[in-house]
Parts: structure tokens; sequence; C-alpha cells
């Protein structure tokens, strides 16, 4: 089943001599269950597409469908509550709130749209995740790699559609880095989460299930692994 339909997309900066394309009518689908890695130089076009996945910005043209919604045909208001419900984002620097503790930061998505939070379920993710000892913790008081580990949690927490997660071992050591690849593995594996992973890292990408490579904000290759 196709959760994600990226058709002809587009995204320009600038006018006339100034214009860049950043996205070059890029097309492709994935499939409930995947694991996408997609790979680029710096400047090619990948973060600019997973900003547009993730409903963080417009593109110039084109049309995105996740789970079968055409996101861009919502208005803003709709387009807030389309990300919180059916995206999970993973950053680089992981956006924690610092006043947050683990378990707070983790449910925070469920609790603002004023759901009822699944006990088992999140008992469930903090072992996984290996923070059954840090529940209490502010951010500040974990290491980076507990960090990522938490904002995992909280994009698994509302069981998205996909999970699109943003360099997310790029503020990380390698022994880190491979932990939370195998995270986001096990998370694609048991819980068949569809994750679209932008990394700049080609032996990381290759933990994925397919690689997309982007240049010059066009598709260059797509292969399963």
């Amino acid at each position: 089943m196709k959760i994600l339909e990226v058709k002809n997309l587009c995204k320009n900066y600038g006018k006339g001599n100034t214009l860049v394309k950043a996205l070059d009518n890029v097309s492709f689908e994935v499939e409930a269950g995947e694991f996408v890695a997609i790979v680029g130089a710096s400047g090619s076009g990948k973060s600019t597409l997973l900003h547009i996945l993730g409903a963080v910005d417009r593109p110039t043209s084109g049309k995105v469908y996740v789970g079968g919604i055409d996101v861009f045909h919502q208005k803003d208001d709709d387009l807030a509550v389309f990300r919180r419900k059916k995206v999970g984002l993973i950053y680089q620097f992981y956006n924690l709130l610092p006043i947050l503790n683990v378990y707070e930061n983790i449910t925070l998505p469920v609790r603002l749209d004023g759901k009822k939070i699944d006990k088992k379920y999140l008992e469930e993710l903090i072992d996984i995740l290996g923070l059954k000892a840090r529940v209490n913790h502010l951010p500040n008081e974990l290491s980076g790699g507990q960090q990522q580990r938490v904002s995992i949690g909280r994009a698994l927490i509302t069981h998205p559609d996909i999970i699109l997660a943003d360099e997310p071992t790029g503020n990380l050591d390698s022994k880190a880095s491979l932990e939370i690849i195998n995270l986001l593995k096990e998370a694609n594996q048991k819980y068949n989460q569809t994750i679209i992973m932008i990394t700049h890292d080609e032996e990381l990408a290759k933990k994925a299930k397919r690689i997309i490579t982007i240049n010059d904000g066009k598709i260059v290759d797509d292969k399963r692994l």
C-alpha cells in the first residue's frame, strides 16, 4: 500500500538570473513499512525535500500525498494538525523542550491533541529506547545519544504514517550513530513504521531498505537493497 506519493515536485528560490531550482520535477512513491534513505551532497535538495514532505515548507508546484491526503490542499491550521498526527519528525539537534523531562517530551504530541496516553505502548517504547532509568531527567542531564532516543520516542508515540529523520546521527559520535540507526531499524521492523531518513553518510544509508540519491534537485538513482 502506498503511504507517500510525490508528483512532479518543484521548489524554486529567486527569479530570473538568480533562480535556483532546489527541487526539479521530483516524483517517487513509498510503500507502507519501507525504510528509505535519501542521500546527496550538501545543496543537492535533500533537506528541502524532507521539509516539504513534513509540510514545514510549501512547494512551488507539484503534489504530495500522505496516507491518501493531498497535503498542500489543506489550510495552514489543518497543516499544523496534520504535522502533529501524521508525521513524526526527528531532527539532528533533537529539538526537545528543556523544561520537560524525558516522559513529558515523549508524550507531548499526544497531550497536545488531548488524547489518552497508551501506557502499555509508552512503556514498551521507553524500554526499547533504553530510557527506563532516565524518564524523570531533563534534556540537559542526558547525553546526545540519549536525547536523540527521546526524539525518536516522541516521533513514534502517535503511530504516525511516516517518520522523517533529518540527519538524525549528524551530531553524534560513531557508536551513538550506529545505536540510533539500529533503533530506527527496530522501529521499522517491530512496528512496520515507514521511515524516510536524510543522511550524508552512505554507510549508514545502507542500513535502510532503499536508497534514493538526489543531485541538483533531481533523483539520479533509486535502488532497493
